[in-house]
This record gives C-alpha cells, structure tokens and sequence, in this order.
C-alpha cells in the first residue's frame, strides 16, 4: 500500500510517498480501507518533533519503526475484522481518531473498534474525516462549563481552525453569545458559522477590553493565564486546547492555589481522550446542526504541500487528505 512516511525531525521536505506493508488486524482490531484523512495541530508538531515531550511516543530522536506514518483522523470502509471484533463488519462506513495508533496518512490502517463510529450518513468521506479529533476536542471544551444557560457569553480564541470552527457552531446550538478571535483573513469563515462578534487579534487584544465571559475555549495559547483569567466572569470557566508547557503550569499552579484564594474562576484542560463524544457529533451532523468546515482537500501525494499550508497558518477550518485508491 502506499502511505506517507517520516524517518526524521523537521519540516515537510522530509516527507516521503512509499510502498509499504499492508497492516493486518489484531483480534480486536478493524482493517480500514482509509479513503480520506485530515491534519491536525498534532500531525505538525510530532513532525517537527516539537515539544520534546511528543518524542516519548514517536522516538526520541527519530521517528521510530511502527511509528512512522501520521494521520490521526480517518474515514473508510471496513475491509477486515479480527475474531473479537463485534460492532462492525467488512463493508460498513466508518470514522474515528487513531490518536493511540496513528498511521491515517496511508491508504490503510488498522485500529481497535473503539476508535470508530458508524459514519454520517450525508457526509462524504472527506467530510467524515474532518470531524472526529477537532470536533471531540471542541466539545470536550464546551462541556467544561457544565450545562449552558441561553445568552451566556462564549470566547473562541483560534476561532478560524478545525476546532474552533466547531466550537462556535455549538456555542450557538445553546443559544450562547459568541465572540470569535482569529487572524483577519479567517474572520469572514468565523462569522459565516455563526460568532455574533469578532475580533482581529493583531488589532485588539481580548484579554484587555474590558469584557468578561461565561466560557472561554482556548485553541491558541498565546497568552498568560493571568491574561485569561482577567476575561473571565467569576464563576466563568477557560478550557485549554492544546498550549505550551509554560502555559499548561502556569494553568495547573492556579489550579492549585484555586482553593486556598476562593478563586470561583476555573481554569481547566481538554485532555479526556479522543472520540469522546464523536456519537453526539455525529448525531448532529446528521440532523443538520453542525458542519464541517473545509478549506482545502489534498491528495495523498500531496501531504508535504498540504502540511506546508497548515504550518503557515492561512488555513481556515480544516484541510482533508483524500486517498488515490
């Protein structure tokens, strides 16, 4: 099968179309036909072998075997089953998150059946891989705040990416007040799902206008948390998605001190695991109340172009990987 391979650290360049194996399924596991994939913040930085932490998973200081091909979200046909697989069989569409095996950047895979769902049944395969790891993240954030109260006041900053797309379009299924921050050329995909309000972050910065919110989903993490907790209401909650080292504990020492201050702000992390939650979605993509934002679809071929396109930033919402099958 072919598949796009990366031996070493570094930018794009070192990506390589390959023949290689065809996986085959563990007991437990589904042999996918993959006919599309997606990229992810995660895709780019295990690439780039940034932060340091990533390498525990890929290799230390290459990638190393097993762990060479990328690609966490999918979308296929189930070609095989192993003998303890029971959700699915050989032909049924589905989708999912790779996050505990990886290899989506391949024209199969193999996975345990935990890690798909049926696929929406008016989405293209194209579509269906665009959802599972920025959708669960989105809504792992959203449920931070418990249960949303009409007109309450959401903050999306990173509005204009893959999870911030969705973020917004659940923020309004709950009727919030939406205030989306991104970079000026994403602003106009921003407000064409729904935000009420938007804000340029080169021109303004969020943090110091003065206004307060309910919910704040972080996708960026380009401030303090001090910056942060200054744009909450008391009570309000931050959700991170995603963020430096430096930020994560600065988060975890406020975290800490929360209690001895009476602080009622909480200040929490998306960190509950992949395709949580990517039933809900997909019920909601099949009832027509959310949506997939893509802005391009490479081929496979083309996965060092469309990693290119991601690392520069100019995406909005998601870009897909389509398979040359």
């Amino acid at each position: 099968m072919k598949a796009i391979v990366f031996t070493q650290y570094g930018p794009p360049d070192g990506l390589e179309l390959k023949e290689v194996a065809k996986p085959r399924p563990k007991d437990d596991e589904l042999l996918i036909s993959v006919h599309a994939s997606s990229i992810n913040s995660w895709d780019w930085e295990f690439l780039n072998g940034l932060p340091f932490i990533n390498r525990l998973m890929f290799g230390l200081l290459k990638p190393k075997p097993g762990k060479q091909i990328l690609g966490a979200d999918i979308a296929g046909i189930v070609e095989a089953v192993g003998s303890r697989v029971t959700r699915f069989q050989p032909g049924d569409e589905v989708f999912g998150d790779l996050w505990d095996n990886w290899g989506g950047f391949a024209e199969y895979a193999c996975t345990p059946e935990t890690s798909l769902e049926p696929k929406p049944v008016n989405s293209t395969f194209e579509e269906a891989a665009a959802i599972p790891q920025a959708g669960v993240l989105a809504l792992q954030g959203f449920r931070k705040i418990g249960q949303m109260q009409p007109k309450q006041k959401v903050l999306i900053n990173g509005a204009g990416g893959g999870v911030g797309t969705f973020a917004v379009q659940l923020a309004k299924l709950h009727e919030a007040e939406v205030t989306g921050v991104d970079a000026s050329h994403k602003l106009s995909v921003v407000r064409s799902v729904g935000a009420d309000h938007l804000i340029d972050y080169a021109q303004d910065d969020f943090t110091k206008t003065g206004e307060s919110y309910d919910l704040i989903i972080d996708c960026q993490g380009t401030r303090s948390m001090f910056d942060y907790k200054r744009a909450l209401r008391p009570g309000g909650t931050y959700a991170m998605v995603g963020g430096s080292m430096t930020r994560l504990l600065q988060l975890l020492f406020l975290g800490f001190c929360a209690p001895l201050t009476g602080e009622s702000r909480k200040l929490r992390i998306v960190a509950e695991g992949p395709n949580k939650g990517l039933a809900d979605l997909k019920a909601l993509i099949e009832a027509g109340k959310l949506r997939p934002v893509i802005d391009r679809t490479y081929h496979l071929s083309e996965v060092p172009e469309a990693l290119r396109y991601f690392g520069e930033g100019r995406h909005k919402g998601k870009i897909a990987i389509t398979m040359e099958h």
